[in-house]
């Protein structure tokens, strides 16, 4: 007879085999009754709606909404093919913020569906799928983005509700600096005869700067008989430029987003009531000076178990992986030791802004030694692999409890030159402060860290605006973290820049 343990196994391998074939939604009838009491009672397996289950991990604590929200895409798409044969298309607003590369999370995902029910389905972690009874799209206004049936870009920007232009800005501008043409949206608006939707759509593209497209709706729409009279659909939203050269809308949506945010920052960060820092030597001792404090609770913010006693045995150089087993597999050693080398490259490039280099050079230049050095211990310990440190990630990764999907493998290939590109020519020091730290998180380039190094961003930004040096408390890592949230899914920095503002008014 087969032991509880062999039993599991049996059951687990019933599941892989399912995940194998790209399972993500699993539906009663693809395990059997057995297997799923066996999975669930032991945390392998968690129910999402009636007759439908994820995998999850037994280890996670209770409420922990990570794997609902990492799986929350792909079990909506497997979900809505089983249910309406693949007739079915997402709202063309949420279409929209799927072309520009959002995948945030939302409350309540709007499908349209012929076979629709038009009603909510409330699913875990309060977000629910409302399947609208009604037409989808043709078939050549239709596209498919990582198994999601969308509206096309033009038919979603046509289709598209008046309202998403101002509570989504960042999104929808960043949809109309994709179109290259006015012909990929005019032969929708002549078609069906759209007067007021080209009237929106012309005075959106003016706002963003791409008058040669504002225009040729204008006038085309005109010669075809329709009385068109222009509007800015933004309103009270003040316009940006965005570069018709950029292709991708990952890019895009960075550079629109930092200039919406930085006037925010502008009003709310503090300014610099003391004397302008300019001696790198005064600068360095108070950097050593709170060194240990700073490696205690930026460590500990990440979950790291550690205590001042070792992390100033790391910085002694009492600590002995070659020799000492304890040292060796002592995950919090490693990280303190990995912390203390990093921060030891921090100072070198906080010498180099005292010498007069741009900052955004700097960090560009310097932060991928910051990253080797915070995990080279790791590598010598035979933790990670050496390839660990090759450079930004090569698979997707998520960030716990958080309805943010950070953005996929190559988009962070085209977002971290622009960011760094962004710093470069930011002029006013709080934003470089602000933007700088959240955007790098926002991308989340590293497998891990990423934290750790957009702190150390965020005060090489602090010194070369003449603060000091800035530590997050870790009995503060909640307000941290929903601040961070806001900024990320309701695109609000304003508690972000309150809260980094908070800690510079107490020092």
């Amino acid at each position: 007879m087969a032991s509880p343990s062999e039993k599991l196994a049996h059951s687990l391998e019933t599941l892989k085999i399912q995940q194998d074939q790209g399972t993500t939604a699993i539906a009663t009838n693809d395990l059997s009754r057995t297997h799923r009491q066996r999975l669930i009672k032991n945390g392998f397996l968690q129910e999402v709606i009636k007759g439908w289950y994820i995998a999850s991990n037994p280890n996670a604590f209770n409420g922990d909404s990570t794997a609902w929200y990492t799986s929350f895409w792909a079990f909506c798409a497997a979900y809505l093919d089983k249910r309406f044969h693949h007739e079915w298309c997402l709202s063309p607003e949420q279409s929209l913020s799927l072309h520009v590369g959002n995948w945030t999370v939302p409350k309540q995902l709007l499908v349209r569906a012929p076979k629709g029910s038009s009603k909510n389905i409330t699913l875990p972690y309060d977000t629910a799928l409302f399947d609208m009874r009604c037409a989808i799209p043709a078939p050549q206004e239709m596209t498919v983005i990582n198994n999601m049936h969308v509206f096309a870009l033009p038919s979603a920007l046509v289709h598209c509700s008046p309202k998403f232009f101002t509570q989504n800005p960042s999104d929808t501008r960043t949809a109309l600096s994709l179109i290259r043409d006015a012909s990929d949206i005019l032969a929708l608006l002549l078609t069906k005869g759209h007067s007021t939707i080209a009237g929106r759509l012309a005075g959106g593209f003016r706002h963003i700067g791409y008058d040669k497209i504002a225009d040729e709706i204008i006038k085309t729409m005109l010669a075809a008989g329709f009385d068109v009279r222009e509007s800015n659909p933004f309103q009270a939203i003040s316009p940006v430029f965005v570069s018709s050269k950029e292709r991708s809308p990952y890019v895009k949506r960075l550079q629109i987003s930092w200039q919406e945010m930085r006037v925010v920052v502008q009003q709310l960060f503090p300014k610099q009531n003391n004397a302008r820092h300019t001696d790198f030597a005064s600068y360095l001792k108070k950097m050593e000076k709170i060194y240990i404090t700073d490696a205690y609770h930026s460590l500990s913010i990440e979950g790291y178990r550690v205590n001042t006693t070792l992390i100033q045995r790391v910085r002694d150089g009492n600590w002995h992986p070659d020799h000492d087993e304890a040292d060796r597999e002592h995950s919090a050693a490693l990280a303190a030791r990995g912390y203390w080398q990093a921060f030891k490259w921090v100072e070198k490039s906080v010498q180099k802004i005292f010498a007069g280099e741009n900052p955004g050079n700097v960090f560009q230049t310097d932060h991928r030694e910051w990253y080797r050095e915070m995990f080279a211990p790791c590598v010598t310990a035979g933790i990670i692999t050496p390839a660990a440190l090759a450079g930004y990630r090569n698979a997707p990764v998520y960030i716990r409890n958080s309805m943010h999907v950070p953005p996929n493998v190559e988009a962070v290939r085209d977002l971290m030159p622009a960011l760094c590109d962004l710093l470069c020519e930011e002029t006013h020091p709080t934003v470089r402060v602000v933007l700088g730290h959240f955007f790098f998180v926002y991308i989340h380039p590293y497998m891990d860290g990423n934290g750790r190094m957009g702190r150390f961003l965020m005060n090489l930004m602090l010194a070369a605006g003449g603060y000091p040096w800035v530590v997050v408390p870790v009995e503060k890592r909640a307000d941290y973290m929903h601040a961070l949230e806001a900024a990320s899914v309701k695109r609000d920095i304003m508690p972000f820049c309150q809260f980094l503002g908070s800690l510079i008014n107490a020092k």
